[in-house]
């Protein structure tokens, strides 16, 4: 019988794979050590692979998409309700290949290893600070920080909102933000709608400003990526470097109307501000 769908829970050490056939009948539920895994799949004919979307997922979604599999990222609290009994791999690898199948489940792309990481001011909408990698570590996050640290100066207790990536939560980007006296505030694990340190239970409508940031972060991802980055092709990640500055500062920031704004662009609605 040959395996059509798989749901893949991550971990550090030993994974979870969840293989059911095309008619939904289960054909392993298994734990595999992490050296073992990519060995696995390779001896798989092409099939559906769902995982939850994480850091690390876009690793293995990278890695699988390489053995000719279709990978498919999912968001932890879409996958929950297709948990059927207690909080184990086996039940969450089966609930991963469920909700993998239905047809109006959202998907999260995957990564690339050319990485960006963007500061936004989210006032104005305007970039103000951003870096490039080709891996996604804290020193990537820790450059776009700085960089929009020197142009803004912010005020101690200036509120600085994130999700919960590891590079976010490291100890030298955390120590960054004590030095300046930022005032953190990270989303609820798989739920952009919590906030850290009860800012939405202290004051409903910095709950509502906040809980818009996620969204302004990821349209200026889809955004650059539709009118920039995927109109042509890069021979190299300098080349990609100049363009993306170039987009920013030239067109993004100065240009680009926002209806958020009024339909100005972010530095026309910050002079009209001042």
């Amino acid at each position: 019988m040959t395996v059509k769908t798989i749901g893949l829970d991550l971990a550090k050490d030993v994974f979870q794979v969840h293989g059911i056939s095309e008619n939904g009948r289960v054909i392993f539920n298994k734990a595999i050590k992490r050296a073992k895994l990519l060995a696995f799949f390779e001896a798989l004919p092409p099939c559906r692979v769902g995982m939850e979307a994480c850091g690390s997922s876009h690793h293995w979604g990278r890695m699988l998409r390489q053995l000719g599999h279709d990978v498919r990222l999912m968001p932890a609290n879409y996958v929950k309700p297709y948990v059927k009994r207690g909080k184990t791999d086996a039940a969450d690898a089966e609930a991963i290949c469920e909700a993998v199948r239905r047809p109006t489940m959202r998907f999260v792309e995957t990564k690339t290893e050319d990485q960006q990481a963007v500061i936004l001011d989210l006032h104005s909408r305007r970039v103000i600070g951003w870096a490039v990698s080709n891996r996604m570590k804290r020193d990537l996050a820790i450059r776009a920080m700085n960089m929009a640290i020197a142009l803004r100066r912010p005020p101690k207790g200036c509120i600085h909102h994130t999700d919960r990536g590891s590079q976010y939560c490291s100890h030298d980007y955390q120590k960054l933000m004590r030095q300046h006296g930022f005032k953190v505030s990270m989303s609820g694990k798989g739920n952009c709608y919590e906030f850290k340190d009860g800012l939405r239970s202290r004051s409903d409508d910095l709950g509502d400003h906040l809980k818009s940031l996620n969204a302004a972060v990821e349209t200026f991802f889809k955004t650059i990526k539709a009118e920039m980055l995927w109109q042509r092709s890069w021979k190299t990640r300098r080349d990609a470097e100049i363009a993306i500055f170039e987009y920013i500062n030239g067109f993004y920031n100065p240009r680009r109307r926002h209806s958020a704004l009024g339909w100005k662009s972010p530095l026309a609605f910050e002079a009209k501000a001042a």
